[in-house]
């Protein structure tokens, strides 16, 4: 089983731009799934009251961030910070969320291994990990993005996970899940019949 790739003809750019419209699409989905909820919640009300404007664009990043497996952190409220995990339990959201990353990125995967034309397993593999480069850049991004500060408190993507588990771990895996299904499923036409 080896590579038919030449490292010269990689699909990087095409890569990348996949990696950041399944980050994108990711937000847009989590968006719809808990916009309305977020934007009506205790904490977006209080965050409003006291900091003058409406926080639902950063409260969605938020569990955006949860469905892969990032925690808030805060600093500066003591007692009275919100969940580390906007996800599941008795008032979290629908742990349908988790499958929201997954399923874009093996997807992005996908459709990389096909632009690429690999037509064997290790070949997409490598294809759909192609993602992390735009993946890991707008999960960077993401983290400052959604950073909310009121008065002296904060809130945010813990950085380190977010780069580790958001930008690297999730579009390697399921990047190179998604290469390898469409390198596995794709037709060799080098038979030359």
């Amino acid at each position: 089983m080896s590579s038919n790739i030449d490292a010269d003809s990689l699909p990087l750019v095409p890569g990348a731009l996949a990696g950041v419209a399944a980050w994108v699409l990711g937000y847009v989905f989590t968006y719809l799934l808990a916009g309305t909820d977020i934007q009506q919640s205790n904490l977006n009300q209080i965050i409003e009251f006291t900091g003058g404007e409406s926080a639902t664009y950063e409260l969605v990043g938020w569990v955006f961030y949860n469905a892969h497996m990032v925690s808030i952190t805060y600093t500066n409220l003591g007692p009275f910070a919100p969940p580390a995990n906007f996800i599941g339990g008795e008032d979290g959201f629908t742990a349908l969320l988790y499958v929201i990353p997954p399923a874009l990125l093996i997807a992005a995967g996908l459709a990389i291994s096909r632009y690429q034309g690999a037509t064997e397993t290790n070949d997409g593999a490598i294809a759909g990990a192609l993602v992390v480069p735009g993946y890991l850049i707008v999960s960077i991004a993401g983290t400052f993005l959604f950073e909310i500060v009121v008065e002296n408190a904060t809130g945010g993507p813990d950085l380190i996970p977010a780069i580790f588990l958001a930008g690297l771990v999730y579009p390697v895996v399921f990047g190179a899940i998604g290469g390898a299904i469409g390198g596995a499923t794709a037709e060799d036409d080098s038979s030359g019949l």
